[in-house]
């Protein structure tokens, strides 16, 4: 498999045009279990012209030893970051889509702070669809990308941020729960978790409204 090294091409245009950049990537949206996460990388002129960090990739693509050194790597190469979560509950509540719109407001809103106006940034949003407009407080500027945190570092650098936190989250909620063995699966759906969920049914953290007794085994 070739493995494409993520560039700041993209970033380095799309600032002609924009002052800064708000750079989004989500994880455990087909977890059973946990909360989803969406990471935001905030990033202006002078990032874009600094190297790309070090090992830096989709989450997905880097070893999970070495996510967190390239987290830490990411988060200081940016001018800043944030990761905004939507619970299991909110999950049921309002549909997943909708759930990852609110953890991206957050994320946004995080990562901004006082420091940074949202309104006047981009928005590059992984995938094929604005699941932040809709549910972010005020207007944003949004465009969705294929393959955007295989391509622009920026939003490279979102995903292996969220990534990072999600999966220690869910490490530090497992000894509570050991039969479900999160600290090895992360909340999806291994034949592990699965095995547990039919023997000890669904704790607190479980996305009770999933039809989880027919998800696809992941592992």
């Amino acid at each position: 498999m070739t493995v494409v090294e993520p560039s700041l091409t993209l970033e380095r245009r799309l600032l002609r045009e924009h002052p800064i950049l708000i750079c989004l990537d989500e994880v455990g949206r087909g977890a059973l279990a946990g909360p989803v996460a969406v990471g935001a990388t905030v990033v202006d002129a002078a990032a874009a012209r600094r190297r790309v960090p070090q090992g830096l990739r989709d989450s997905k693509l880097v070893p999970e030893k070495r996510r967190p050194e390239v987290a830490e790597r990411a988060a200081a190469w940016a001018p800043a970051s944030a990761i905004g979560w939507a619970e299991s509950t909110e999950i049921d509540e309002v549909g997943i889509i909708r759930a990852l719109g609110l953890a991206a407001s957050r994320a946004i809103a995080a990562a901004c702070g006082d420091r940074f106006d949202a309104s006047a940034a981009l928005v590059i949003l992984d995938g094929n669809h604005d699941y932040v407009s809709a549910v972010h407080p005020a207007p944003l500027t949004v465009r969705s990308i294929i393959k955007a945190d295989r391509d622009c570092a920026s939003v490279a650098a979102a995903s292996v941020l969220a990534k990072v936190a999600r999966d220690a989250l869910m490490v530090d909620l497992a000894p509570s729960f050991p039969m479900y063995q999160w600290e090895r699966n992360k909340g999806y759906a291994s034949l592990e978790h699965r095995d547990a969920i039919r023997a000890r049914g669904l704790t607190r953290h479980h996305r009770s409204s999933w039809a989880i007794a027919g998800a696809p085994t992941l592992f």
